[in-house]
């Protein structure tokens, strides 16, 4: 048995103004189980050795595949499915499947696609390897759990309760060599130290997809594939990909007391919620390497953040981004643009409010509702979407107008918060000689194509 696994090519994202092209952990968790089973694995990365439809064509045809895999967010969809139909065209035996965020949330929708032939739901790791062996064995799949084909649906898998039990993510098989951020290609090592989230923020899936409680790993285990990534990949900046890294401080303090037990030294990036960070904490994660925080402002307006069930207040933003000036370590604010009670006040208002908090990055993202999510539901039943093309869903164009804004005067809004926020001449100067032009050229691209 062959499995070939697939990330589509993509054009946008919110992650392209640090220029962001990191390894597709997903699949790589799926081909290091794969593998482990005695599988024989391969991953096309489209987006990171830049292969077009054509040369993935004549790849999957070349390999052969028993099995073709790709996986999807929403706005790659439309990429995925021309994929998966050229794949069906170049390897006509092969089973096409899909899976990810989007294809788990919309698949009755995606198997009207005759060239499809089936879509993993939720986690993919044990479902694709229980999946793979049904078909070598010829049995049943319908005794797979988290599938669904035209004809069935089965029980949805549990969620992995352990993660240390898997192995770390097949980056062998990853053109490691191709990832970049500021658009450098930089040797950057990703990894993700726990899934699930309690909270319930209506415009994130995660919860959904992964569930509402935490899982955590082990701070060894979580150094451990840290050191791995520099020693066997000679990664230079790492980052946690988890979708808040700092939600338990106990486990944060064993992983920052291990990695200075052990004198690593490497610098180190996460996510993080405003109202997870204390100045003890920060302090303790600088010391360990930590330098930069992705944190989630989303708005200046309280209400706006009590509507998408952020759970967090103004004061306490700024209490936070005055504390990472106060310690030095570097921030990437993201912010979101034309929530449905936004206005060209409140959104202007945001738009100043960000300059003053000083983050050394800023992603001004245009409000947009995922399959999955509670903020998807009530846009569908507010009938708010302006469009169904998959492809725009990338949070740098417009999809749903608010009060008293258009979707195009969102998209000159959008194109006013990057201008001022970036153009400032007193911001480049804080920046350092090598960040500030990097950053000004990528925000000139941005500008371009929104």
């Amino acid at each position: 048995m062959k499995v070939l696994m697939i990330n589509p090519p993509y054009s946008s994202s919110k992650y392209r103004f640090i220029g962001l092209v990191a390894p597709p952990l997903g699949i790589a968790y799926i081909a290091a189980v794969l593998e482990s089973d005695g599988f024989e694995v391969k991953i096309i990365d489209a987006p990171a050795v830049e292969m077009d439809y054509e040369s993935i064509q004549n790849e999957v045809a070349l390999y052969s595949p028993d099995v073709v895999a790709i996986t999807s967010v929403t706005p790659t969809l439309p990429s995925a499915l021309k994929v998966a139909s050229m794949s069906r065209e170049a390897c006509p035996g092969a089973l096409i499947v899909l899976g990810g965020y989007h294809p788990t949330f919309t698949y009755q929708e995606l198997l009207k696609n005759d060239f499809i032939d089936l879509v993993v739901r939720g986690e993919g790791e044990y479902t694709m390897l229980e999946l793979v062996q049904t078909l070598k064995n010829d049995g049943d799949l319908r005794n797979v759990k988290g599938i669904a084909t035209r004809d069935f649906t089965t029980t949805a898998r549990p969620v992995i309760e352990d993660l240390d039990t898997l192995p770390y993510p097949a980056r062998h098989l990853l053109p490691m060599d191709d990832y970049q951020i500021m658009n450098m290609k930089l040797p950057i090592g990703t990894l993700i130290s726990g899934r699930g989230c309690p909270y319930q923020c209506s415009f994130c899936a995660s919860s959904a997809m992964h569930g509402q409680k935490l899982r955590l790993r082990s701070a060894g285990g979580v150094v451990d594939e840290m050191e791995h990534l520099v020693n066997d990949h000679h990664s230079e900046m790492l980052a946690f990909m988890d979708d808040t890294f700092c939600l338990n401080k106990k486990r944060i303090n064993q992983i920052c007391d291990e990695i200075k037990e052990r004198n690593f030294d490497n610098y180190w990036g996460c996510t993080a919620r405003v109202d997870t960070i204390s100045e003890d904490l920060l302090r303790k994660m600088k010391e360990a390497g930590c330098i930069t925080l992705f944190l989630g402002v989303e708005s200046a307006d309280q209400q706006n953040l009590n509507q998408v069930n952020k759970n967090i207040t103004i004061s306490k933003i700024k209490k936070t981004f005055e504390l990472t000036r106060k310690l030095g370590v570097r921030t990437i604010a993201s912010v979101v643009l034309g929530m449905p009670g936004d206005t060209r006040k409140s959104i202007e208002n945001t738009i100043r409010f960000v300059k003053k908090l000083e983050p050394n990055y800023a992603i001004f993202s245009l409000a947009t509702p995922y399959p999955g999510t509670d903020f998807y539901l009530q846009s569908n039943d507010d009938r708010l979407l302006k469009t169904t093309d998959w492809s725009k869903f990338n949070l740098l164009t417009p999809v749903m107008e608010t009060v008293d804004c258009s979707l195009e005067e969102l998209r000159k809004l959008q194109k006013k918060a990057f201008k001022e926020f970036y153009a400032r001449p007193m911001y480049l100067i804080r920046q350092s000689w090598m960040d500030g032009p990097i950053i000004f050229k990528t925000a000139l691209a941005i500008l371009k194509d929104i």
